[in-house]
């Protein structure tokens, strides 16, 4: 870690991005538009960047196809793919300063967030890609004596990937690690909020030796780029990250257009239990804290509702005090700030709306320079109201007293969304039912997590659907299965 000053000043040198990457070449938009990027913290422009349109779409839609089609890329021998692929991440590593100091700035993340876990995991999440690449079999139909049922994988073909704004290069990671893996060839659009680590990366893979053409990336807005690529006819597959709104939007898209396939991981409101018997009211506190409050709390899988049992509320509310006031609000470049802004004045605009009105403000609750909101937390005598029913996306977090298990499991599959839950109890039994009574994709015992690179990522209900991101199914959703049926009954050999 370096200090405060050090980032600052390395920051300024940051050499950003500016061009788009269509067909291996840096482009501007055809129309010659551009749109500022800002920092989050500062509110100054970091760059002007491509807007593009639907014209941009076809043209990197093209040049994915052609990619696709003449095999440069998709009928590479699986090792050769993974060999690129480790390239990559080992380009990237070499870069690991650089891409998190963009990050920071580029997001408001915590220069300490970025450094330390969402550059190294997206590295990670490549690594573990391409090292799947030549390990996962096809598969052979238990047929009879007089037929041979092959199972074989191929890559769908183009692919859409739309990414989020909350953690752009470890998204971007999670999509590209499995969709290269496969054969497919890509067209990326990053948030228009925060494009530049994608731009970046797309720039560093044709150093590793990802051939042009397939690895595109379109900057700007959801109408014009989003949308395009979302019905786009010569577009197989759409794997989407973003709020469920927007979700709708490409499932709307695909049915009007080529009936692409389409892959959603959207929102949640992730509930917490806590049980009367945990044994360290203080590592509760902390895993929930972490939960709740990183990356402010701007996190599909955050903790957002936590149900403790009556007879340890207060104590934990207490715990939860410290922990709250333990993260730092701050300059997101000093290692030392936990807390920085969020994303946009839109955005800080939507969370601050939450800090009044209902509920008790247990800690917290205060805004600053309209960019920032120090971890809150904030007790309700009922599950109602729309603190503990909508998605805050932000570092607020709502506790509800309960008297049972049974009543905190009913009231934490009280919701729209089922993308992650946890559950605290010393009880093994007690929490492996709960685990399996709540209606979510990831379910966390004594911790708080999303598993690693080997472990699916996903949701139920109106977390979305249609796949998953990482581990082994990741890879489903960028492959066609495809059934080869050979008739071996023509022989006069006699056997």
């Amino acid at each position: 870690m370096l200090n405060k000053v050090d980032y600052k000043t390395q920051a300024k040198a940051l050499k950003l991005p500016t061009k788009m990457i269509v067909d291996g070449e840096a482009v501007t938009a055809l129309s010659g538009k551009t749109f500022p990027t800002l920092n989050p913290a500062t509110g100054e422009i970091l760059a002007e960047l491509p807007a593009a349109a639907s014209a941009d779409v076809d043209k990197a839609v093209a040049a994915a196809r052609r990619a696709f089609e003449d095999g440069r890329w998709s009928k590479l021998p699986p090792a050769s793919r993974k060999k690129v692929l480790l390239q990559l991440a080992a380009v990237i590593e070499d870069n690991a300063l650089e891409l998190a100091l963009m990050e920071s700035v580029d997001s408001g993340k915590t220069i300490n967030d970025c450094i330390n876990i969402d550059v190294p995991e997206a590295i990670n999440s490549l690594r573990w890609h391409a090292e799947a690449v030549d390990k996962i079999y096809d598969q052979v139909a238990p047929a009879n004596d007089a037929t041979l049922g092959l199972i074989v994988r191929e890559p769908i073909g183009v692919v859409g990937l739309v990414l989020p704004w909350n953690f752009p290069l470890l998204m971007l990671a999670w999509k590209i690690g499995p969709a290269l893996a496969a054969g497919c060839t890509i067209v990326v659009k990053p948030a228009e909020e925060t494009s530049l680590t994608t731009l970046r990366i797309a720039e560093l893979a044709l150093d590793a030796g990802i051939p042009a053409g397939v690895f595109n990336v379109l900057t700007g807005d959801g109408p014009d780029v989003g949308e395009p690529i979302g019905r786009h006819p010569d577009i197989d597959a759409v794997s989407f990250t973003g709020s469920t709104e927007t979700g709708r939007r490409f499932l709307k898209y695909s049915s009007e257009s080529n009936l692409k396939e389409v892959v959603l991981e959207m929102g949640g409101k992730n509930p917490c239990i806590v049980m009367d018997d945990v044994p360290d009211l203080d590592a509760v506190a902390a895993h929930i804290g972490n939960g709740a409050f990183w990356n402010m709390g701007q996190n599909c899988s955050a903790i957002s509702r936590v149900f403790v049992h009556n007879d340890v509320k207060d104590r934990l509310l207490e715990k939860l005090t410290v922990v709250a006031k333990s993260w730092t609000v701050g300059d997101p470049l000093d290692p030392e700030t936990r807390i920085g802004p969020l994303i946009s004045a839109t955005h800080f605009g939507k969370v601050s709306g939450y800090l009044g009105g209902e509920g008790r403000v247990v800690t917290g609750g205060k805004a600053f320079n309209g960019t920032t909101i120090e971890p809150t937390i904030m007790e309700f005598g009922q599950h109602d109201g729309k603190h503990v029913r909508q998605e805050i996306f932000g570092p607020i977090v709502s506790v509800v007293g309960v008297n049972s298990l049974a009543e905190a499991v009913s009231l934490a599959n009280q919701t729209e969304y089922g993308l992650a839950a946890s559950i605290f109890t010393a009880d093994g039994t007690r929490a492996l039912r709960a685990a399996r009574a709540l209606k979510a994709g990831t379910v966390t015992v004594n911790s708080y997590g999303e598993g690693d690179a080997s472990t699916p990522f996903g949701g139920y209900k109106q977390s979305g659907f249609g796949g998953r991101d990482k581990s082994l199914h990741a890879h489903d959703q960028y492959t066609q299965t495809k059934t080869l049926w050979i008739d071996l009954s023509g022989s006069n050999e006699g056997f």
